[in-house]
Parts: structure tokens; C-alpha cells; sequence
């Protein structure tokens, strides 16, 4: 195994790991000893799901969030300059893609340290294949904002991006505010503008589907509980 700070995508939500992962994952992933990660309890918890008789306690984590400093990180990647593998895990889908494992692999980088990425599900990516939308040129936003007025602001400038520029837009909001957002889209992009809501990608009660503004009036599901993405194009 080289030596390397591997990226290493977690299952979304319930998923089986075999249905997702590749098994060299899990041969990489018992080679390493040390883990950034952006949560201690659902990192291990990934780990059992990936190897049942895993020594967790034998294993190092250094947690990572908005509040760890380019510092800490320098810190964190001690073991990995020492000639010992690390491993990087998000929350949820793969590390350093909407997520704040992109600041260990900026300095790892800039460290000349060895990144390697592992094959795993992305929601974003896995979004945009089921969208029949623009793969060649799509964009992701993140969060719109919560304001109302600013939120529908946003979404008008986004759509016209659509038009403009013949990209896909690609954004989330949190599960309790999933329907607000479906309405105020509906609300403010044109009737032929197309929107994909895409949910519970590879899990139970897997949900992406593509129709237009005007098709989807009045017939939106309950996305209240579900994490989504919504795509909008022409």
C-alpha cells in the first residue's frame, strides 16, 4: 500500500457498503491507522459498517470542521509526512466535495504529499447523471439563502444562468425546509423551466424526477424528511 492521504467516500445514508464501494476501499482502509474526519461518532460507525471486527480503539481521529484551523491541520497530517497513511472521511458521500476535507487536501498538496482519491457515491455527481440535464457544464451552489426575498433573488439569477449560459444548476437545503424550497422555484422560474428533485440517492425509496415548472404545480411530493438536491435547467 503506498503511502498516501486517500479520500475515502461513505456509504449515503443506509446504504449496504457492498453495493457502493469498491473492495479495494475496505483493503485500503484497514492499512490505515489515522483519520481526519468531519464526525468522530459517524466515522466510526462507517468503519464498523466497512469491517465489523475493526480495533476502533486502536485507531486515531482528528476531528475537522469549520472551526479547525489551517493549523490544526498542519498538525493532523504529521503522521501522513512521517511516512504513515491517512485517511480523509466526510460525513456522508465523498470527502473534499462540498465539504471541509477540501482544506487537507489543499495543504497535503501544497506539502507535495501524496492524495489519493477513492471511486465512491456522490449525490451531486449521481444527481446530475439522473437529471437528463447538462453533464458537460453544471454548477453546484450549496445553500441558497434563507432570507425569502434574497432565496428568490438567487433562484432568478440561477435560472437565467440556465438560459445564458447552458448550465445546469445544482443546489440543497436542509430536509425541514425541502418543501419551502421546492415552492419558491416553482414560484419563481419559468413554466417551462425544468426542475429534477433528486432524494435518498442509492437508498430505500430512491426518488429523482425531471419534469417542468408548469408540471410540477400542485403535484409536489413530502420532502420534508428526505435529503435532496434540486437541479433546474432549460
Amino acid at each position: 500500500m503506498e503511502t498516501a492521504l486517500y479520500l475515502l467516500p461513505v456509504t449515503l445514508g443506509d446504504t449496504p457498503v457492498e453495493n457502493v464501494l469498491p473492495v479495494y476501499n475496505k483493503e485500503i482502509i484497514l492499512g490505515i491507522k489515522h483519520f481526519i474526519v468531519e464526525d468522530v461518532r459517524s466515522a466510526r460507525r462507517f468503519l464498523k459498517k466497512v469491517e465489523r471486527s475493526i480495533d476502533i480503539d486502536s485507531l486515531t481521529f482528528y476531528p475537522l470542521n469549520k472551526h479547525t484551523s489551517p493549523e490544526d491541520i498542519f498538525g493532523y497530517l504529521k503522521p501522513l509526512m512521517s511516512g504513515e497513511s491517512m485517511g480523509v472521511i466526510s460525513e456522508a458521500g465523498c470527502p473534499a466535495v462540498a465539504d471541509p476535507g477540501a482544506d487537507v487536501v489543499a495543504i497535503a498538496q501544497r506539502k507535495n504529499l501524496k492524495v489519493v482519491p477513492l471511486v465512491g457515491p456522490s449525490s451531486i455527481i449521481m444527481s446530475v447523471m439522473g437529471s437528463g440535464f447538462n453533464g458537460q457544464s453544471f454548477a453546484f451552489h450549496g445553500y441558497l439563502p434563507i432570507e425569502p426575498g434574497e432565496r428568490a433573488k438567487r433562484i432568478k439569477v440561477l435560472e437565467q444562468r440556465v438560459y445564458s449560459e447552458d448550465q445546469t444548476q445544482l443546489f440543497i437545503e436542509t430536509p425541514y425546509r425541502n418543501n419551502k424550497m421546492a415552492e419558491d422555484i416553482l414560484k419563481n422560474c419559468r413554466p417551462q423551466t425544468k426542475l429534477c428533485i433528486a432524494a435518498n440517492i442509492t437508498c430505500e425509496g430512491e426518488y429523482i424526477k425531471t419534469k417542468t415548472v408548469k408540471e410540477w404545480q400542485g403535484k409536489l411530493p413530502d420532502l420534508s424528511k428526505i435529503p435532496c438536491i434540486f437541479l433546474i435547467y432549460k
